[in-house]
């Protein structure tokens, strides 16, 4: 095992661009820890997104109901969520490049797992497990960073981190479909081993094992028992609140009510404990919580206005999953390059107006995709999209920075843990909740614009849920008596309708983006603050 090297108040991350303090060789430089960890992290984003355009060949090719393939994301997802903070935990104990290498080890081995499943129940078991050492890998990423950047450039750092998780993120649908159309859906998780490999490879050689002085000696397992409870509740309520549940169910209810239960308990208890998982001095940091605040608010926006983008560019326009990722390239593009010049731009200024700038980019582009249409051309919407990547990058970059480099280094990793655990809090909140928004409006507008079409009686049963997506179902142009004038119009009626959801749905993510503009006006530059402050400054 690599010695630890312990950072406390006299001994800071060096100038990275210093050529000395580094000790020998390649190890513990900070461009190439940010390198080593990026590719990691790689990983993890793009599997957030990639699996969801091989869903139709895996249920062809295992024979699985719509269900199970929701859970083959849904189960990533929760175990991700669950785990996070918690995780970050363990970095903080053991290390974090102890913890990111195991989590890279296991994220790679259980993608090759997949690969080899012949059913579609072990596909959702070794996710659930990709979930978990996922969410050992990105706290431990971020705890690395923290360690090895002065405060100074540490901006710049997790700008080159936020691009990375930007273009694998959206970059997923581009790089699944490939895959799928020209390999077979195995391959989308065979990519994550030779990855893996190199990550892991990089990893041995160049990361540094930086512990810091008063990291924490023991576990708070009730903290942990609570915590994850409450955010499995929280989510897998989230999750069913949509479908199959709905949101007037009593079930769903009881998961979100038991998930502030469990969350007062938690908070309760880590008052009463000697070591605890979240010391929630933490938040009397205005800086810090904001910034969580924001990361939620922000993968609202983004991430559930995102879900339906998909269903626009595929059900409504038509396109392959393929051409529906090729054409959400400005959005990606926009993010890959404007990201690290954020970070350039924080360092320079703070991150107060860099970060409310950025939200109202993102209120205005959702709000301007209200005007979105069925024959909406490429340019138009290109330009939103573009837009759209602006606001998002020096959010993504300047919230994670507001909220690791206001943490003490001992609690770098539970910080990166409640950075990630915000945004898939907020992603899974954003889904449910314009999801809702989605199906309301279908219920309000479908039977009229039924009648308005001149279609006969009322709308067949399931063209709900067909509106909700904007995809007619095929057998409907199989029915008895059905001709091709009929099935146009009943095509328009169920684009006008989703249509109709997707403007409302947009519109909320735009009132969320703008309230995120209000929450950024509350942060301000990490202190990194150093071990036995309890926190970080104040405002």
């Amino acid at each position: 095992m690599t010695t630890q090297t312990p950072i406390g108040a006299a001994d800071k991350p060096p100038d990275p661009t210093s050529t000395s303090g580094w000790g020998k060789g390649l190890r513990g430089h900070p461009w190439l820890t940010l390198v080593s960890v990026g590719i990691g992290v790689m990983m993890v984003a793009l599997d957030g997104t990639i699996v969801a355009v091989a869903n139709p060949a895996i249920t062809k090719d295992l024979d699985a109901t719509l269900a199970d393939v929701q859970w083959i994301t849904n189960g990533y997802l929760l175990a991700l969520a669950v785990a996070l903070i918690t995780a970050g935990k363990l970095g903080d104990r053991f290390g974090h490049r102890q913890t990111y290498l195991i989590g890279v080890v296991g994220f790679a081995a259980a993608s090759g797992a997949i690969g080899l499943s012949d059913t579609v129940s072990l596909v959702i078991a070794f996710r659930v497990l990709q979930g978990l050492f996922g969410a050992l890998l990105m706290p431990a990423a971020l705890g690395l960073l923290r360690a090895s950047f002065p405060a100074e450039r540490l901006n710049m750092a997790i700008g080159v981190w936020g691009m990375i998780i930007g273009a694998s993120t959206a970059g997923g649908p581009i790089v699944g479909g490939l895959l799928v159309e020209h390999v077979s859906w195995q391959s989308v998780f065979y990519i994550n081993v030779p990855v893996g490999a190199l990550a892991l490879v990089l990893g041995l050689v160049i990361l540094k094992n930086h512990r810091a002085e008063k990291a924490p000696r023991s576990f708070d397992l009730p903290g942990i028992a609570l915590l994850s409870a409450a955010m499995f509740a929280l989510v897998w309520g989230l999750i069913k609140a949509g479908d199959p549940w709905g949101w007037g169910s009593g079930r769903t209810w009881a998961f979100l009510g038991g998930s502030v239960v469990c969350f007062v308990l938690f908070a309760f208890w880590e008052t009463r404990v000697k070591e605890p998982l979240i010391p929630l001095g933490l938040f009397r940091s205005v800086a810090l919580s904001a910034g969580v605040a924001l990361m939620v608010l922000m993968a609202f926006a983004f991430l559930g206005g995102l879900f339906f983008v998909t269903f626009y560019l595929q059900n409504v326009h038509g396109m392959s999953p393929v051409d529906s990722g090729l054409h959400l390239l400005p959005l990606t593009a926009m993010m890959i390059v404007s990201s690290p010049v954020a970070g350039a731009l924080i360092t320079r200024m703070g991150p107060r107006v860099p970060l409310t700038a950025g939200m109202v980019c993102t209120a205005v582009a959702m709000f301007g995709m209200t005007s979105l249409t069925e024959n909406t051309g490429t340019l138009a919407m290109s330009l939103w999209f573009a837009l759209l990547g602006l606001g998002l990058a020096p959010v993504l970059v300047g919230a994670t920075e507001v909220i690791v480099g206001n943490a003490p280094l001992e609690l770098s990793g539970v910080a990166g843990g409640l950075q990630q655990a915000g945004m898939q809090v907020g992603g899974s909140l954003g889904t449910a909740v314009l999801g809702a928004v989605m199906s309301t409006t279908v219920d309000s507008d479908l039977k009229g614009n039924w009648r308005d079409a001149g279609l006969p009686g009322a709308p067949p049963p399931g063209l709900e849920k067909a509106a909700s997506t904007g995809s007619v179902p095929e057998e409907m142009a199989k029915a008895p008596g059905m001709n091709e004038t009929t099935f146009a119009r009943i095509t328009d009626v169920v684009h006008d309708t989703f249509m109709s959801g997707l403007g409302l749905a947009f519109a909320v993510a735009g009132v969320v983006g703008a309230l995120a503009a209000l929450v950024a006006l509350l942060t301000k530059r990490g202190t990194n603050a150093e071990p036995g402050t309890g926190g970080a400054g104040h405002i």
